[in-house]
């Protein structure tokens, strides 16, 4: 079976962020970082990968999608500090 992913990007001053849903979390990586993935990461220039999960199915990964986007920012922060407390760039 596939693997999907919930990811978190942000920009280099770690001020903006994003949360995506993807089967091919490489792939949709380069996208971003050539501005071809979403016209918000393009115009905040947001591509620095600080977080992601992994899930068997899609479905899943659309459901933590969705719960991660109505939480507040402070939350997303405390969550990505959980397991990347200096907010560094990952690399996948």
């Amino acid at each position: 079976m596939k693997s999907s992913y919930v990811y978190i990007l942000t920009n280099k001053y770690r001020t903006t962020f994003y949360i995506g849903v993807t089967a091919n979390l490489s792939k949709r990586l380069v996208e971003h970082y050539e501005g071809t993935a979403s016209k918000f990461t393009k115009k905040y220039n947001v591509k620095d990968l600080i977080y992601f999960e992994t899930f068997s199915a899609i479905e899943q990964a659309i459901e933590r999608e969705k719960q991660l986007k109505n939480w507040h920012k402070e939350w997303k922060i405390n969550l990505i500090k959980s397991i990347n407390p200096s907010l560094k760039t990952l690399d996948y």
